[in-house]
């Protein structure tokens, strides 16, 4: 006599297709992450979005940047429920592992470039490093959305707000990048009397610019490659 039912060829389908949507979404974050660090050991300027806990680590560097990554998500994920209230999805809480498991793969990406002894330099393996970074932001993005498992509360921040506001998605990730950059820059001034890090460590600087616009262009071209791979994509705000 069987105590739980065994499942069913269906039932057993549907969590294999669930794994595979799941694993799909981790590649296309670990993909990020990596973005993340190669972006920061070109000292260039880093993208928005990681502006603020990069600056908050070189302040309190007993806190790794994934830890403030995932404190950052958190906020993004109690505005959300502010702003939507009754409205507020209960997938949206898959956010919340999702905040973890993108921090811990920002730390553990930091932590294998910590192989090159110090930031970059020379600015062609700079200017190479932070147009590598825009490559494998790119490409993760665009499996981690294909897989349609986690959800960034960074990216869906933006979908909740343009949305509610009735602007263009574009728009309001524009805006919000902005915002990132402001609240770096005012805490890198109040922090270290600088605009764009602590001195050694640059934050923003046109590596910024260049994550910030070249990513959404670099992605028309690795998209078709990808799409090969993966099947089509579903747009964020859909």
């Amino acid at each position: 006599m069987w105590i739980f039912a065994p499942l069913s060829r269906k039932d057993f389908m549907n969590l294999k297709n669930i794994a595979i949507r799941y694993g799909i979404s981790t590649l296309g974050l670990v993909i990020i992450a990596l973005g993340v660090a190669v972006s920061i050991k070109s000292n260039l300027g880093i993208s928005p979005p990681s502006c603020p806990p990069t600056i908050l680590n070189l302040k309190w560097t007993g806190i790794s940047v994934g830890t403030f990554t995932w404190m950052m998500h958190l906020v993004f994920i109690a505005i959300q429920a502010l702003v939507l209230r009754r409205n507020f999805k209960l997938r949206y809480l898959m956010q919340i592992p999702a905040a973890f498991v993108f921090g811990y793969m920002c730390d553990a990406s930091i932590w294998l470039f910590n192989a090159i002894e110090a930031p970059a330099t020379s600015y062609a393996v700079q200017l190479a490093l932070c147009l590598l970074g825009v490559i494998l932001t790119a490409i993760g993005i665009r499996i981690e959305v294909t897989g349609k498992g986690w959800i960034l509360a960074g990216d869906q921040i933006v979908v909740v707000f343009a949305e509610v506001l009735r602007i263009p998605f574009g728009t309001m990730k524009v805006i919000f990048d902005v915002v990132m950059v402001a609240f770096t820059a005012a805490f890198s001034w109040f922090a270290f009397g600088l605009l764009t890090g602590n001195g050694v460590t640059v934050v923003i600087r046109e590596g910024t610019l260049i994550l910030a616009f070249l990513t959404g262009i670099c992605m028309r071209f690795t998209d078709p490659y990808i799409e090969k791979v993966f099947g089509p994509m579903v747009p964020l705000h859909e």
